[in-house]
């Protein structure tokens, strides 16, 4: 991958575990499309609306069923319903079919990128964990926008955006594509 400098690209680093904090306002390209305040809200909101609402724990102050209170780590579903909020549909890509299924060449206003839940270990393997990136084509080049990353990345076509997802599907990671409505 290599860095074009031409183009102003918006990256938030990572902070804790905020990555789909960061991911999504990269995906958006844009500061506080989402804020830590409207991610809680939703994942409150998801809370309410359970069928299945579980028993309060003192430990529930901090671990909530879609989100830590204090480090963030967002699962799917928060995704999922901020994104809807912002009228984009989410598809699940089938690894299945590996990445040559993803019409990446598409017209811009029908895909608006792809975010990867990839799997993580620190501290020498003892912490198991899962990361959010945002991959968005903008200016007609795919970047890989990782709030790990010192700067965005761009690849240098669409095959090589291509052999980077099947990387992540076969290191066990998750593909969603983030589809813009068409009204």
């Amino acid at each position: 991958m290599a860095t074009d400098t031409n183009t102003q690209i918006y990256h938030e680093r990572q902070r804790l575990q905020f990555c789909l904090l960061h991911s999504l306002n990269n995906l958006f390209q844009q500061k506080d499309v989402f804020t830590r305040s409207s991610l809680n809200e939703i994942a409150e909101k998801l809370v309410l609306e359970e069928p299945n609402n579980e028993t309060w724990t003192p430990l529930s102050v901090l671990f909530k069923p879609h989100h830590n209170a204090l480090t963030g780590n967002y699962d799917i579903n928060v995704l999922i319903a901020a994104l809807e909020d912002k009228g984009k549909n989410v598809v699940w890509h089938d690894r299945r079919n590996g990445a040559s299924s993803i019409d990446l060449d598409g017209p811009e206003d029908a895909l608006m990128g792809i975010l990867l839940n990839v799997p993580v270990r620190m501290f020498a393997g003892l912490w198991k964990s899962r990361h959010w990136v945002a991959l968005r084509k903008i200016d007609g080049v795919w970047y890989n926008l990782d709030s790990d990353l010192v700067a965005p990345q761009a690849f240098e076509d669409t095959e090589k955006v291509r052999e980077f997802l099947d990387y992540i599907i076969g290191y066990g990671g998750e593909v969603l594509l983030v589809m813009n409505n068409k009204q």
